[in-house]
């Protein structure tokens, strides 16, 4: 910490940054895993299924501008959690935090368990992947992440810088070359167009699930609604940032995908679970490792952003009291390093033998139950506090219709399919409000844990932050420093 500097998160995320972290977050294993879910419920049918990815491309920006509002409005870390207890009270900002707590844990878990897949891979030569093996270099992948995200904002904002353009050049060297051997007109290239209207149509329980894998690899836009008290003048580079992250993810998606279609078969697709790999062993065979260890180092990326996200988002929960206190205490570093820990030990324990594609399902399923909660709550202020300055406003049928979405997404599925899943998945989110009355009545005796949260300040080295609306720090707007 320099010399006459505040214990608090500073401002220091700009226009290009904030982009940096969007894409970061958002491009990651969604578009190496999701061509699979998306053309599998679209019974293999490549028009519906295109249309589906730009259909998902269309309602993310909608979702994510209803997001700017809860952001600009309230620019602090943990705005969607902050605005939950503003607009709906207590119980439900919980209970939201419930669904994060396990949300953000299946998420990392994923991302590091996948990316232990692709480094190990090469050298298995077609055999299957040791799960021990997997599963412990998942685990020191997951805590070098919760070791760099406690270095402060700034050391993660270089290496997502690094990740990003890793990640961006693979993407846009698959899209180009789909796009030149489309123009070749080769037979075995364009097969998969030639036919495509003659393909059977999925009924609707089959698009409700391809929406979800497709929302998947869409996700992640929230990270600059979540931690908007570090963002350099909110009101105008969140709604930016969103807007020309989400559209060029969108156009890059489909190249991507009407690439992957254009080397390999439907059937091919949904038979791997690499499918990029699967792609670059048929262009070029012997580049198939490095294809998979530039994949790898794409993904490190994704997972250290949702680390960074569910930290502030416990960081703000701590400051109003629905987490211990120890949570919203800093280091040398200005990061609330407890809050960091307490997601890399929850996900550790996540890291045990699951089906990659159910994980993804409950993950989409959770988050859109949030979604629209979230909703609800900005109609609810709107009509409650219509003079409440809001720098940025978004259309309510944009609301209206993340509603829908929501509600569609939720529960399509569950009443078609009935798997005992969607049981388990209803009962869980609601079981948050048992831990919530347990968490008051916690609250009532919490005087006799001082002592632990002493020692464990004591052993961490952090400090109480300025709790304060207006102590979060700004700088001069310099438009080259508003811009990084």
């Amino acid at each position: 910490l320099e010399k006459g500097q505040s214990m608090q998160l500073l401002r220091v995320v700009g226009f290009f940054r904030g982009n940096i972290f969007l894409l970061s977050t958002i491009v990651g294993t969604g578009i190496f895993v999701s061509p699979k879910g998306v053309l599998k419920y679209s019974a293999l049918n490549v028009p519906v299924s295109l249309s589906i990815w730009a259909a998902c491309g269309l309602l993310s920006i909608i979702s994510a501008l209803c997001h700017a509002e809860l952001g600009t409005t309230f620019p602090k870390n943990g705005a969607s959690y902050y605005f939950l207890k503003r607009s709906l009270g207590s119980c439900i900002a919980f209970l939201s935090l419930w669904i994060k707590l396990f949300v953000f844990s299946l998420g990392i878990a994923t991302q590091v368990l996948l990316l232990a897949s692709y480094i190990i891979q090469p050298f298995c030569a077609g055999c299957p992947v040791p799960e021990i093996s997997k599963k412990c270099l998942a685990l020191a992948i997951l805590w070098s992440l919760g070791i760099l995200n406690s270095q402060g904002v700034l050391k993660v904002a270089w290496f997502e810088t690094i990740s990003t353009l890793i990640k961006m050049t693979i993407l846009c060297f698959i899209s180009l070359t789909g796009i030149v051997l489309l123009i070749i007109g080769k037979k075995e290239n364009v097969a998969r167009f030639e036919n495509a209207l003659d393909a059977e149509v999925p009924d609707g329980p089959q698009i409700a699930e391809a929406f979800l894998q497709g929302l998947y690899a869409y996700s992640g836009s929230s990270i600059l609604i979540n931690m908007a008290g570090e963002i350099k003048n909110p009101a105008e580079n969140i709604p930016k940032s969103l807007i020309t992250s989400l559209s060029m993810v969108t156009v890059v998606y489909l190249l991507v995908n009407v690439s992957y279609l254009a080397v390999l078969t439907p059937k091919e697709i949904i038979s791997s679970d690499s499918v990029a790999v699967m792609w670059m062993d048929r262009i070029l065979p012997s580049m198939q490792q490095v294809i998979s260890l530039g994949i790898s180092s794409s993904i490190l990326g994704n997972g250290c952003c949702i680390i960074l996200m569910a930290s502030r988002i416990f960081y703000t929960a701590s400051q109003e009291g629905q987490l211990p206190l120890i949570y919203s205490m800093l280091n040398k570093h200005l990061c609330p390093a407890i809050a960091v820990t307490q997601i890399v030990l929850l996900s550790s324990v996540v890291i045990i033998s699951s089906q990659l594609i159910n994980i993804i399902s409950y993950v989409g399923v959770a988050s859109w139950y949030v979604t629209g909660l979230q909703m609800i709550g900005l109609l609810k202020l709107r009509y409650q506090d219509p003079n409440l300055p809001r720098p940025y406003k978004v259309r309510l049928p944009f609301i209206f219709g993340t509603i829908a979405i929501s509600l569609f997404l939720i529960f399509t599925p569950m009443i078609r399919f009935s798997k005992i899943e969607h049981i388990f998945q209803f009962v869980f989110i609601f079981s948050g409000l048992l831990c919530y009355w347990l968490h008051v009545q916690f609250t009532k005796h919490s005087v006799h844990f001082d002592k632990i949260t002493c020692y464990l300040q004591l052993l961490f080295s952090v400090s109480p932050s300025e709790n304060s609306d207006e102590c979060i720090s700004t700088e001069k707007n310099d438009p080259k420093k508003t811009y990084l």
